[in-house]
């Protein structure tokens, strides 16, 4: 089990930056992998970074390279995401995840999930 809880979400106008914070706990490995996923409405998940905890490249979606950045900080038990120069395609609602491997880049297949905070980019 690993329980994640997201916050930091809100409305922002385009140009704008947010940073969403997911503390993770429950987990009973050293490290684990932690995703932020976005939804869209009317769209599929798109996995938009990973983070493997126990250090690593991260991954990024192509959509949000040099825009978005993830990083953690082990000694809170918490992945960031910082979001900068947001764009009205940008809004979606915002998903931390966590899984005990990491899944294949991109994929969301992870079978741990936070409630979600929804981020509002307006033009």
């Amino acid at each position: 089990l690993i329980q994640l809880v997201e916050s930091g979400g809100g409305s922002v106008q385009a140009g704008g930056s947010l940073r969403l914070s997911c503390a993770a706990s429950g987990y009973t490995s050293s490290s684990i992998c932690m995703g932020w996923i976005r939804q869209a409405p009317g769209k599929d998940h798109e996995v938009v970074a990973t983070i493997w905890t126990g250090g690593g490249f991260p991954y990024y979606a192509n959509s949000v390279k040099g825009r978005f950045t993830i990083s953690q900080d082990n000694a809170k038990n918490t992945v960031y995401l910082q979001m900068n120069g947001l764009k009205p395609e940008d809004s979606a609602m915002y998903y931390c995840a966590g899984e005990y491997f990491c899944p294949r880049p991109g994929e969301p297949e992870y079978s741990y999930w936070g409630q979600g905070t929804q981020v509002t980019v307006s033009s």
